[in-house]
């Protein structure tokens, strides 16, 4: 297993430790964990495509690594209240649509790998989660909210007008 693979699975170890610290109130140190978490995101992809380590597993990995951690945090922010619902109800019906789209592709053979606009979707989606771990301003986190909804809704639709062909027979879906 290559590095950038090795901190992809860092990441998904790193969830249940971010997880239980909000849970309990920890929020400047689950931040840090998260930092640390969105830093591997960053690192793994840079390292892959710098030393030419991409793999189907990474393709696959790194994106179901972030929904995880995004997820799993906004479950647990919206819970104590620092979070909205509706941004996490947008998140998780795009990521299971794409995700849905991805395993269809997969049993054709095919790895979509993320884009550059659902890269930039998990960033927004990052920058909205820290901001409301470390209480900031409710406008500054509601507007990073707002941006990252918007831009979760354009990348789903981006994914799914970009899988023409894995979805140009819709028989095989039923």
């Amino acid at each position: 297993m290559n590095l950038p693979n090795k901190l992809t699975l860092l990441r998904v170890l790193l969830i249940p430790l971010c997880v239980l610290l909000l849970y309990f109130g920890w929020m400047i140190p689950g931040a840090i964990v998260f930092a640390i978490a969105a830093l591997t995101d960053f690192l793994d992809g840079y390292i892959a495509r710098k030393n030419g380590l991409v793999t189907n597993f990474g393709k696959f990995a790194d994106p179901v690594a972030d929904k995880i951690l995004a997820v799993s945090l906004m479950v647990v922010l919206l819970d104590k209240g620092l979070y909205p619902w509706w941004a996490l109800a947008i998140v998780a019906a795009r990521e299971l649509a794409v995700d849905g789209l991805r395993l269809v592709a997969v049993e054709r053979g095919i790895v979509i790998p993320a884009g550059k606009l659902g890269k930039l979707k998990t960033n927004a989606q990052f920058l909205s989660l820290l901001l409301a771990m470390l209480s900031a301003p409710a406008w500054a986190t509601m507007t990073t909210v707002v941006v990252m909804s918007i831009l979760t809704i354009v990348s789903g639709i981006q994914y799914f007008r970009g899988a023409g062909a894995v979805l140009n027979d819709w028989k095989d879906l039923a």
